[in-house]
């Protein structure tokens, strides 16, 4: 498992909003890949582990190195040019060399005096028939016979085959060439020219003319060949000289997008059902930036270091309702910030523990079940991202495991601050201060394409607002005193791969708010069902179709004067009237591997669960950039 399962855990880019959605670890199982495969479908793989921003290997170019390396050791410093002066008259053609095979001798055949190799993938043979793809039929039968039997030069795999269809360069060829001469060369004695054995094949002088000249035919091969090998080795050397670590990858990601809005009549104060302004817009172009340092010091363990900082800020301001928030906001007004520091490790073979300062929440430390979850390539709006109960408590920093119980079940739990380094008021932060999450979700896998999610969070809230970000997050009137409050959900998530090209799912949340100093509690809901259709057009293309409920308060019996929903007529116990509904649709066109283009639409019926006010339209074009 080691570095790999540890590297899901960097699953989707940073922001300074939307934390990257991480796992503890990646076992080899159902559950994980079945959730694995669907991803690879549908969403880009980056977003569950690290970017494929991978550095260039250098072990590539090591292998290149190694190919020529061994090929040249079989001929080079031994090649001996079969001169005049060293051949007899060639007055006939008698034998002028008896060349001695030993039957018994079961030695690999070096072209060289010195041992083969190790990973030399050649091993000797002494007849044709121990080459299992030759046959007598096969119209190179006679010469092989002869290479093998006659001169002892002609080597097989490992696996006793001889691959006599498969092309083969020249430079292999010449080094095939004078692995041979080198057998003939050695074979032939200082003095006297015959050996005493059991087997004597024979060298005439018109193999050594035609030997002599194929030899001398690829001399400027075997040369270029040593060129070759001369450049890569240059090259290696700068490539380790100024590759960025030996321990650390660096990961990176930058989005460029246009959105706007329309202009819709909001009804700020729901009593008479009157509008009483407009939001509006600008048609903006941002961008944002994040970058991924993944180190591991044994190889069973990953320390991340995410840096971001973007432009794009939410619209919930100026449209007087936080629904139309998109899911690649990232305002840090361009200054770098940390948003992640965590260290993940294994403790045993199916446990994984990740502890940090920035970067720990249920986001990053469940796995993820939605298809099209990811800010970079997933749904363009922060609804459509996940299941809204997930990003209750705004966490940062705290603890988090995964634990793979079977190859169908895992669990995972996290406890997360939203500023758990504050060292002043006990009310506003700290590690057990302010606004805090503990939590866990139960992965499932009840067969090969479907995952399903169940999650249970608590939650502790200082000022009364949930920390969701979207649709009802706020639990009490705004004419109140704020007042701390503790929420309980539970929610699913269920995702159904019915074919390669259309997944099924949706997802479902409930929340149960009580007040520390007040009676009565605040419950809302929110739904979402989905469709992702993945290779749509082209194969790593992905569409989507969402709809749903963004949270709504269903109940809420606080005194009165302290109920949401009715605030501005009193505060009165009693939950929101009227829905509002979410669809949407965009359509990622993944241009090459680490450039993707994503149009989208969504449209917000009764923004703010008011029938008042005017329908919400957000469009966007979104440009994702890998490295």
């Amino acid at each position: 498992m080691s570095l790999l399962m540890a590297s899901v855990l960097t699953t989707v880019p940073i922001s300074a909003v939307n934390l990257p959605e991480k796992s503890v670890i990646l076992p080899e199982n159902p559950v994980q890949q079945s959730t694995q495969d669907n991803l690879s479908q549908v969403v880009s793989p980056a977003e569950i582990t690290p970017p494929e921003f991978v550095q260039p290997d250098i072990t590539t170019s090591s292998a290149i190195k190694n190919k020529y390396e061994n090929i040249l050791r079989k001929s080079r410093d031994k090649i001996q040019l079969i001169s005049s002066p060293n051949l007899p008259e060639l007055k006939d053609t008698q034998p002028v060399t008896e060349v001695v095979q030993n039957q018994e001798s079961t030695e690999e055949f070096s072209p060289s005096s010195h041992p083969p190799d190790s990973d030399n993938p050649m091993s000797q043979v002494t007849s044709v028939s121990q080459l299992q793809d030759v046959q007598p039929s096969d119209w190179a039968f006679g010469a092989l016979q002869s290479l093998v039997e006659r001169y002892g030069c002609i080597a097989g795999y490992p696996d006793g085959t001889y691959l006599g269809n498969r092309s083969i360069s020249r430079y292999e060829f010449a080094a095939g060439l004078n692995a041979c001469l080198e057998k003939i060369n050695d074979a032939m004695p200082a003095a006297g020219y015959a050996y005493a054995n059991n087997k004597i094949n024979t060298v005439n002088n018109e193999d050594l003319i035609l030997l002599q000249r194929l030899q001398g035919e690829f001399k400027a091969e075997l040369q270029q060949l040593q060129q070759r090998i001369e450049v890569v080795e240059k090259q290696t050397s700068e490539l380790q000289g100024n590759r960025f670590s030996t321990t650390t990858r660096l990961f990176g990601q930058a989005i460029f997008s246009v959105q706007g809005t329309n202009s819709p009549d909001v009804d700020l104060f729901p009593r008479d059902g009157v509008p009483e302004r407009q939001g509006k817009t600008n048609l903006t172009f941002t961008s944002s930036a994040q970058l991924t340092l993944a180190t591991s010091f044994t190889g069973r363990d990953l320390l991340l270091t995410g840096l971001s900082a973007g432009n794009l800020g939410s619209n919930a301001s100026l449209l007087s309702t936080n629904m139309g928030r998109l899911g690649f906001e990232s305002n840090t007004d361009n200054n770098l910030v940390v948003s992640d520091l965590s260290y993940r490790f294994l403790a045993s073979h199916n446990l994984g523990i990740v502890v940090g300062t920035a970067g720990v929440n249920p986001i990053n430390t469940f796995r993820g079940i939605s298809p099209l979850e990811g800010s970079s390539d997933g749904a363009i709006s922060l609804f459509g991202q996940r299941n809204p109960i997930l990003s209750i408590g705004n966490g940062s920093g705290g603890i988090g495991f995964d634990w793979q119980i079977s190859d169908r079940i895992s669990l995972q739990g996290v406890y997360s601050a939203e500023i758990p380094n504050f060292p002043g008021d006990t009310k506003q932060g700290g590690l057990f201060g302010g606004r805090y999450t503990a939590g866990a979700q139960l992965s499932l896998a009840p067969t090969n394409n479907i995952d399903v999610g169940v999650h249970y969070l608590y939650s502790h809230s200082p000022d009364g607002l949930l920390g969701g970000g979207i649709g009802d997050s706020q639990l009490i009137s705004p004419f109140a005193n704020p007042t701390a409050f503790d929420t309980q959900a539970i929610g699913a998530t269920v995702a159904w791969r019915i074919n390669p090209n259309l997944h099924l799912g949706g997802w479902g949340g409930f929340t149960s708010s009580k007040p520390s100093n007040l009676s009565g509690s605040v419950e809302t809901t929110n739904w979402m069902v989905f469709a992702a259709f993945p290779n749509l057009l082209r194969p790593g293309n992905l569409g989507g179709v969402l709809v749903g409920q963004p949270p709504k308060i269903t109940s809420s019996t606080l005194p009165d004067g302290f109920n949401f929903p009715n605030f501005s007529d009193g505060g009165t116990a009693g939950g929101r009237s009227d829905t509002s509904i979410h669809v949407e649709v965009f359509y990622r066109a993944q241009l090459s591997d680490n450039i993707a283009l994503t149009p989208g639409l969504f449209v917000i019926f009764n923004p703010d669960h008011n029938t008042a006010n005017d329908a919400l339209i957000v469009g966007t074009l979104r440009a994702s950039f890998r490295f």
